[in-house]
């Protein structure tokens, strides 16, 4: 049986966007892939309420948004742990929630990570673009109107028959210092021995003004000794650029798709997982192995 439901946002959150796998092959066009920062948490988020990995998911980063559910539903939660609590009481991450008709769905105080993902059963009535949902940093005002949450915002969904509860025995452990390993970027050879063993040498903290497009790198500045001009080239997920004040730029989902840095490392695919759940403050290093 399938009824509809509403989720009205009391509350948006620091940076609560609509999420799903992105929008894959469209780079050449100058698209930013986008998609939810931690492909691993989302589509388990949907597995535990019975979607398919690639449904649509709620991102919630770091301040999480008070939701009233106006009917019965099935809802999970994984990611980042918010302090998450239906009417009051706190609720199981990485579990198949069943939620009552006028539920008040609550996120507190961070214990870990940075983004959680929120995955309510059933099909999203939300605008696509390209295939996706996915809120596109720099078009989803006019593409992709439902997928930045605001105050006030609304969410249907059409809800699907109720699964048998779901659980993952052993969530991941999100610490706050992680060694990420990455391979060498086109321009590496334009960076001395030295400028090199220092980049794989430090700890790096994330900045502050750190979002989806990518992270600052805050340490010793490091600088090509290459006297050739970069010629703006395209770009993948988790390249790491050296501005031209010597700071690293480790290139996330919103990224652009070209640019002019230097491009000294690439972080392996799926180590962008991890980095997705560092918040800013938080520390990270680098190992070759290329």
């Amino acid at each position: 049986m399938h009824n509809s439901i509403t989720l009205h946002f009391l509350k948006a959150g620091l940076w609560t966007t609509i999420q799903d796998q992105g929008r894959i092959g469209h780079q050449a066009s100058g698209v930013p892939v986008s998609g939810a920062m931690d492909q691993t948490a989302a589509p388990l988020a949907n597995w535990l309420v019975g979607n398919a990995k690639e449904d649509p998911v709620l991102e919630i980063t770091l301040l999480g948004p008070t939701i009233q559910i106006n009917q019965a539903v099935q809802i999970a939660i994984t990611g980042a742990n918010l302090s998450p609590t239906v009417n009051g009481i706190p609720v199981p991450m990485y579990e198949t929630i069943s939620v009552e008709s006028g539920a008040l769905l609550k996120f507190g105080k961070i214990q870990s990570g940075c983004r959680a993902y929120l995955a309510i059963g059933g099909k999203w009535e939300i605008q696509k673009w390209l295939t996706s949902g996915s809120a596109a940093t720099t078009y989803t005002t006019t593409l992709t109107p439902d997928s930045i949450i605001k105050k006030g915002s609304e969410l249907t969904i059409q809800t699907t028959s109720f699964i048998e509860k779901r659980s993952i025995p052993t969530p991941p452990d999100y610490t706050t210092s992680i060694v990420v390993d990455v391979l060498p970027g086109p321009e590496f050879h334009h960076f001395s021995s030295y400028m090199i063993a220092h980049f794989f040498s430090q700890t790096y903290t994330i900045a502050n003004d750190s979002n989806r497009m990518g992270y600052r790198l805050l340490g010793k500045e490091l600088f090509s000794e290459s006297k050739q001009e970069v010629i703006s080239s395209g770009i993948v997920l988790g390249t790491i650029q050296i501005s031209n004040a010597g700071q690293p730029i480790l290139l996330m989902r919103d990224a652009q798709t070209t640019g002019g840095y230097p491009r000294i490392a690439v972080v392996l695919p799926e180590e962008l997982n991890r980095l997705a759940q560092l918040k800013p403050g938080e520390k990270v290093r680098f190992c070759f192995v290329g």
